[in-house]
């Protein structure tokens, strides 16, 4: 099970860098002409780079605490918060209509529970 945990937070992992690089980096009219990024149309420039600079952190704290050894009880909370995170993003593509999105954050959304049950729960770093 702990290889599954690793596997499902490194899955999250690239996935918010992925997410992270393009919000932070890509310009938010270049995003807005993608599928998938027209909600930043309606968002303004500096939300859509401090929710990329977020992915960015989350990415970092999916894996490195516990591959450091440093406070791994962040990689859970890391988790949690994603879920909030894909909430977010289900409630945005689901008013767009976009439903493809909203079950591809659903299955974010439930790598990122089993991540924060199994790592709060029976299979805790150093338990």
């Amino acid at each position: 099970m702990n290889l599954s945990l690793w596997i499902a937070a490194g899955l999250l992992t690239a996935v918010a860098l992925t997410g992270g690089f393009s919000k932070a980096f890509i310009p938010r009219a270049t995003l807005a002409a993608q599928h998938g990024g027209e909600w930043t149309q309606a968002a303004g420039p500096g939300f859509v780079k401090a929710l990329g600079v977020l992915e960015l952190l989350a990415a970092a704290g999916l894996i490195l605490p516990a591959a450091l050894g440093i406070a791994p009880v962040m990689v859970p909370v890391t988790a949690a918060c994603w879920i909030a995170l894909m909430v977010g993003a289900m409630i945005t593509h689901g008013r767009l209509g976009q439903r493809g999105l909203v079950l591809l954050n659903s299955a974010y959304l439930a790598l990122a529970a089993f991540v924060a049950w199994g790592r709060f729960g029976p299979w805790p770093f150093g338990g």
